[in-house]
């Protein structure tokens, strides 16, 4: 498995990957698909040296990512908190892709000077959870019944 970071090539199969989580409707608070043009801000606030996208890939194939994004833009007093949020096709869970991504990510977040990370799940995503908390990543509010999703 490579890691590297996105580009704009990318796009359509972050999309992808992305929309999986939407039909399962457990791993994003999304109800409907996601477009290329419905996310042209969300692609516009990340680039490698500030808010990375990292694509896992196998035999050329991208099957995951991961990424950093800005918490709260435009606060200055969180510059240093990031969100960070990872998907993996459907077919390559299981295999260690959220693991290297995640490191790889953390490792990335350290080096760009964010001092906190955070990540904002639903509590049916319980894969995800024990994922995050394996590093290190506790549980700090809870919202029960907050969304809306059939």
């Amino acid at each position: 498995m490579n890691i590297r970071p996105a580009t704009s090539n990318d796009y359509y199969d972050i999309i992808k990957i992305y929309n999986q989580a939407v039909d399962e409707k457990f791993a994003t608070a999304d109800t409907e698909y996601v477009t290329l043009e419905s996310r042209k801000v969300w692609f516009s606030q990340h680039s490698p040296d500030t808010y990375p996208i990292y694509i896992a890939e196998l035999n050329e194939e991208i099957i995951g990512w991961c990424s950093l994004s800005p918490h709260r833009p435009g606060r200055k007093a969180l510059r240093s908190v990031a969100e960070i949020s990872y998907y993996i096709h459907k077919d390559h869970r299981r295999k260690g892709v959220a693991n290297n991504l995640i490191i790889h990510t953390i490792d990335s977040a350290k080096a760009l000077g964010f001092r906190n990370l955070i990540a904002i799940l639903l509590d049916l995503n319980k894969a995800s959870i024990y994922i995050l908390e394996k590093f290190g990543f506790e549980k700090w509010g809870h919202l029960p019944e907050i969304v809306q999703i059939d």
